[in-house]
């Protein structure tokens, strides 16, 4: 084997780099103490995956996803409390990105095979349950109590997204 490491891993996909570190954030921030806890977390996170790009290597990477699929597995599951729609977004960005490694050199793609199905199911599970309570916690015949819902993790996400900047 070269002394040269391999860095084919980080050509992948950009979406876990921007999207975990808020998502992973507030699935590790304690439910009691989210609004005071959420900034340090998230700048923790975002600094915990620079360091794993910059000096990690694909094994190290896949070791953080895996820590994430099993924050996003439990609150699925109902095992850990947390942001229910974060583990949602985590979920599917974890999940799409073990899904390319199909296309990639070495046996990424075999070593998450358990990840994948797993998160395959508690993002399953995650939607529907995303499904349920949409369609239970607003009252449709009133339009002015969906605006009055508070915005979630991932609706901001989203407007973040939608005005340009980064989640």
């Amino acid at each position: 084997m070269s002394g040269r490491r391999s860095l084919a891993w980080l050509g992948l996909t950009p979406e876990p780099e921007r999207e975990l570190p808020s998502t992973v954030a507030a699935l590790r921030a304690p439910m009691s103490d989210v609004d005071t806890a959420l900034p340090a977390l998230a700048a923790a996170e975002r600094h915990r995956v620079e360091r794993l790009i910059l000096h990690g290597s694909e094994r190290g990477w896949l070791r953080y996803l895996a820590e994430v699929t099993d924050l996003v597995t439990a609150v699925a599951s109902g095992a850990r409390q947390g942001d229910r729609e974060a583990a949602l977004l985590a979920g599917e960005v974890v999940l799409d990105h073990h899904r390319m490694l199909i296309g990639m050199p070495g046996n990424g793609y075999g070593r998450t095979a358990a990840d994948r199905h797993a998160l395959e199911t508690a993002v399953r599970v995650l939607r529907e349950t995303d499904a349920d309570h949409t369609d239970t916690d607003t009252d449709t015949t009133d339009p002015s109590a969906a605006r009055a819902q508070p915005q979630t993790h991932r609706a901001q996400h989203g407007q973040q997204r939608r005005q340009g900047g980064r989640g």
